[in-house]
């Protein structure tokens, strides 16, 4: 009898023992999806608080801008393809920072409206591989009353490095560029798209030139920005960070 009851007593406690094991293995679970969930919440805030940050930077520029540049009729969206408010800020005081009195503006769109805006006393040519582009872009200097810009097409041509640039024809008669902004031709798989900017527009820089890259973030961009700053002694390269990341090679 005695045995018989000590073996319940046994068996008892070892179904007691399962039951707890498989509690502790739910709650354990449970657990875990709560330390999963709370980490996923705190990520979620991160990036919230780091895209908030970013877009109050970036209207903190667009506001400066405005007051500025003071348009008189409206302007096209600055995000997604279009060059964003900040390194838009850095075309104006880098074009206001001395007697700037060529631009080359590879590129077309808001950027040449601001470059306009910003040096009136400067020829802006601002280089497009598209012709739809370019006419948007001639429409809107036309409805703001600029006149002191040339848009030029410039089909994408086989260049020496493998990659396609902008048909070489149209920068035969431009020389003394004191302010050159690279945000075109589009970017290439291989990061090297824009890097024919080197070879043919160093020369055509004046000693007091300012060169201003957008996509400066990318690695192709990045190597760009070092090979003009390595080709121009008396110069140095900054690199901001911006939106998409900016670089600015200007004298020492």
């Amino acid at each position: 009898m005695f045995n018989l009851t000590l073996l319940a007593l046994l068996l008892i406690a070892l179904l007691f023992l399962g039951y707890q094991i498989r509690l502790s293995r739910k709650l354990g679970a449970k657990l875990n999806q709560l330390i999963k969930s709370e980490k996923e919440l705190r990520k979620s805030v991160r990036e919230v608080n780091i895209t908030a940050r970013a877009d109050y930077r970036q209207s903190e520029s667009y506001a400066q801008l405005l007051i500025l540049l003071a348009f008189d009729a409206p302007i096209p969206p600055t995000r997604g393809w279009a060059a964003s408010p900040d390194v838009l800020l850095t075309l104006v005081h880098s074009a206001r920072s001395s007697d700037v009195r060529t631009i080359v503006d590879l590129g077309s769109g808001v950027s040449t409206l601001v470059l306009a805006k910003a040096a009136p006393q400067a020829r802006v040519i601002s280089i497009d591989n598209s012709p739809e582009y370019a006419a948007k872009t001639q429409l809107l200097l036309d409805s703001h009353g600029i006149t002191n810009v040339e848009i030029r097409v410039a089909p994408l041509a086989p260049y020496a490095s493998g990659n396609s640039w902008y048909e070489t024809s149209v920068f035969t008669d431009i020389t003394e560029i004191d302010l050159l902004f690279i945000d075109g031709p589009p970017a290439t798989a291989d990061g090297q798209g824009r890097h024919p900017a080197f070879t043919e527009l160093l020369k055509k820089l004046s000693a007091k030139a300012v060169v201003v890259l957008d996509d400066a973030g990318r690695d192709g961009e990045k190597e760009l920005a070092n090979k003009f700053a390595a080709g121009i002694s008396t110069h140095i390269v900054e690199f901001l960070d911006h939106e998409k990341g900016t670089a600015v090679i200007r004298p020492k």
